[in-house]
């Protein structure tokens, strides 16, 4: 067994040591810490990811997520929810970062809905909006998926032609439609952080087909893919890094628009996790 391996079989024991579940579980969802539309699931059980095992070696405690065992409301549909994300920019390792994806996959989980907060390069774009994205530009300087391969994880080099699931898109977008529900079709761009863009960077991501920037969704999408799970993802825009009319932000205003977006995401969230 490898090392990684061992590392996920440990986590596994763990959450299935302490699960209120008695039936599988198909759907996850990652997201940064406490977005208003986790209130659509009736939560049962909380794990800190410090409880864990493995322990991570970072000394970024500030903002420890925390492993959720819910159900989303009116519906009988369970749920693991990651109420928080090992982000890279934090020091963890790219394969730290995609361990929860492996250890979903491990469980049991078909789907994965990752969300993230944005900010947009695309002059079409507003805060406040959310964007939908159906692919992404990796420009992170590294990759979850290097090193040592395990086969009894994912083939050594994924087809990344499909990553974010086109059924699962269509069928998505088909609800959106159907509700009026205002978004935006958007390629990610991921960057490390976590510092915010010069103009010129802003520029040149726009030019190579970007529409909207983050640092977590594009090591959890390669792992997905990587393990066989299906990957949907959204972005909550809570800026503007248009180049020409770049300004400087404050952290109130951009938490704002965040939270506009997340309200607004709230009128379509539970049909969507509903279909996945």
């Amino acid at each position: 067994m490898t090392e990684q391996k061992r590392r996920i079989t440990e986590s596994v024991n763990f959450i299935k040591s302490r699960t209120p579940f008695t039936k599988n579980v198909s759907l996850a969802v990652i997201t940064y810490k406490n977005p208003v539309f986790l209130k659509e699931f009736v939560i049962h059980k909380k794990i800190k990811f410090s409880e864990i095992p493995p322990e991570f070696e970072c000394d970024t405690k500030d903002n420890e997520g925390e492993f959720m065992f819910a159900t989303l409301k009116d519906e009988n549909k369970d749920a693991y929810i990651l109420n928080g994300r090992f982000s890279f920019f934090e020091g963890y390792s790219m394969r730290d970062t995609a361990h929860p994806v492996y250890v979903l996959k491990a469980l049991g989980v078909k789907s994965l809905l990752l969300i993230d907060e944005v900010g947009h390069l695309n002059p079409r774009y507003e805060p406040g909006g959310v964007s939908f994205i159906y692919d992404h530009i990796n420009l992170m300087g590294d990759n979850p998926l290097i090193g040592e391969n395990d086969e009894s994880l994912g083939p050594r080099f994924p087809d990344m032609s499909n990553p974010y699931d086109e059924t699962l898109y269509n069928k998505t977008e088909k609800i959106l439609l159907d509700k009026k529900f205002k978004f935006y079709s958007s390629v990610y761009l991921g960057i490390t952080g976590p510092e915010t863009e010069t103009e010129a960077e802003c520029r040149f991501y726009r030019e190579i087909g970007s529409d909207v920037l983050g640092y977590s969704i594009v090591p959890e999408n390669l792992a997905a893919i990587h393990s066989g799970l299906k990957c949907a993802a959204f972005g909550m825009i809570s800026r503007e890094l248009v180049a020409d009319r770049l300004k400087e932000i404050t952290a109130g205003e951009q938490l704002k628009n965040r939270q506009k977006a997340e309200k607004y995401f709230g009128m379509v969230f539970k049909d969507i996790v509903s279909i996945l």
